[in-house]
């Protein structure tokens, strides 16, 4: 078999075990550049350049940024404001967060977008009673509708714009349409081609936890007293052999450190006023956050004072990241230094600011879908340099191009939506741009319909998690499997077909 036979094969069976769901993703990923290395299509190095790719380092980066906004309590004040407009609707708290992702691709790109708001989208459908799988999928999907609003959505749009000459914000006469169309498919189909799953691991929601310990130690605090920016509470329990067992307590104590008050002791479950601790005695302990942070090392702690903190809307550390975030965005927007230059400045700034110290950076990176990024990164590589995809594309053309300027346009949607489920969008935009631009010019069309359909097209990544890094993105906190994407999908896929097909020839003329 000649190269490009096997890099269907390896696409087909990668497919198969994406589907078959026996192995985990991660792995998988990784069989990929090993197959394409041992079956001599791909050199050691490029199969695995993958994993050094700008872009994976700047989804890294990127997961980093989410985690310093989520542990300064950025996440925590967004849910808090969208909470408050949302109430118990579920039409509001789609329009939303769809609304939100789709305006801050347009800023930042789809990547950073969806990077942002996973966390904000989970802490959204747990304080709404709503499962994360019911509304990160459609966060995503918004995203992609939303890089069509403005050139900076996507590298595709730029890349499109100097072969058409388009405007900064003339994407949004096709884009306006898509986000508006993505929702209403949502709104009136995506509760039932959703699945209603609860993801293996999910942060627990913090919101009501003051409340919640002021009734179980019936304190006389408010609310507001127990958890700010500045101070918070650490429920402790005595453990076994401690050292504590027999030192007395009393509430309003202050412990030896002299940086925490003890507020409450309770012994299986009753308040006791001063005692001598035993094993299995819970108090409550006030501080400072970085009082509690250090000073809890001997105790069986009930919920870690990071995790509390990051329920204190806008907390400590809040305007240095808003900082580091506006200064990314600018970079992005302006494109003064490439994305992965400022997605890296922006969390190694996160971390000398000390929003977030290395090991919070290190735990925040999805490293599944940094894996799964960088892994399927080598198909994409095999199929351009094969051959593989640039023989699909000539193909298409060879059938399509007899039959008039839609017949053109529904072939280039076919095979740029067909390759962009399977390998990225820019390489997919590479692919078929040059092939589209051909075939306008011997059909005499007009190069800006043509375009725009292929930017349109390269957006309808919808089928499968592989097919996009945000997409990846929220699989594992939405619990998703492979075969759970199509089912939104392909409406949406439908609707991207209807506007890159009918609806662009009528603002872009033939």
């Amino acid at each position: 078999m000649d190269d490009s036979t096997i890099t269907f094969v390896v696409l087909g069976a990668t497919v198969l075990l994406f589907v078959v769901d026996r192995l985990p993703v991660a792995v998988v990923a990784l069989l990929v550049p090993l197959a394409l290395w041992a079956t001599g299509v791909l050199s050691l190095e490029d199969a695995l350049a993958g994993f050094g790719d700008p872009t994976v380092l700047f989804i890294a980066a990127l997961f980093v940024v989410s985690e310093a906004l989520e542990a300064a309590g950025v996440t925590a004040w967004v849910g808090q404001q969208l909470v408050a407009r949302v109430g118990g609707s579920r039409v509001r708290l789609i329009v939303l967060t769809m609304g939100l992702a789709a305006g801050l691709t347009a800023l930042l790109n789809v990547n950073g977008a969806v990077a942002a708001l996973v966390p904000v989208a989970v802490v959204l459908a747990v304080r709404t009673r709503h499962s994360p799988s019911q509304l990160l999928l459609p966060v995503a999907f918004a995203a992609h509708a939303g890089s069509l609003l403005a050139l900076t959505g996507t590298p595709v749009n730029v890349i499109v714009a100097e072969e058409g000459g388009f405007g900064f914000f003339e994407f949004a006469l096709a884009g306006v349409p898509l986000v508006l169309g993505t929702v209403l498919i949502v709104l009136l189909f995506g509760e039932r081609l959703l699945p209603s799953r609860t993801p293996r691991s999910i942060a627990p929601d913090f919101s009501g936890h003051a409340r919640t310990l002021v009734e179980q130690y019936q304190l006389d605090h408010p609310e507001d007293a127990l958890l700010n920016r500045r101070s918070g509470v650490a429920e402790v329990v005595i453990p076994p052999r401690s050292a504590l067992a027999g030192d007395r307590v009393f509430p309003g104590m202050v412990t030896p450190s002299g940086d925490l008050v003890v507020l409450a002791v309770q012994r299986r479950g009753e308040d006791v006023g001063p005692t001598a601790l035993s094993e299995g005695d819970t108090l409550l302990l006030q501080g400072s956050w970085d009082a509690l942070d250090r000073g809890l090392d001997e105790l069986l702690v009930v919920d870690e004072p990071e995790l509390v903190r990051r329920a204190v809307p806008l907390g400590a550390g809040a305007g240095r990241a808003l900082g580091v975030l506006a200064a990314m965005v600018v970079l992005l927007a302006s494109g003064l230094v490439p994305a992965a230059v400022a997605g890296l400045l922006a969390a190694m700034a996160m971390v000398v600011l000390r929003v977030l110290t290395v090991e919070e950076a290190q735990r925040g990176v999805s490293w599944t879908t940094v894996v799964l990024v960088g892994g399927m990164m080598s198909l994409s590589a095999a199929m351009v340099a094969t051959g593989a995809a640039g023989s699909l594309a000539g193909l298409l053309v060879d059938v399509v191009g007899d039959l008039g300027p839609h017949a053109l346009l529904l072939g280039l949607f076919v095979l740029t939506a067909a390759l962009g489920q399977l390998i990225s969008n820019m390489a997919t935009a590479l692919i078929v741009i040059p092939v589209a631009l051909t075939a306008a010019a011997d059909m005499d069309v007009a190069a800006e319909p043509v375009l725009m359909a292929v930017a349109v097209s390269a957006a309808a990544a919808f089928l499968t998690p592989v097919a996009t890094p945000a997409n990846l993105m929220v699989m594992e906190p939405g619990g998703y499997r492979f075969g759970d994407y199509w089912k939104l999908g392909l409406p949406l896929l439908v609707l991207f077909g209807v506007v890159a097909v009918l609806w662009v020839p009528l603002i872009w003329r033939f």
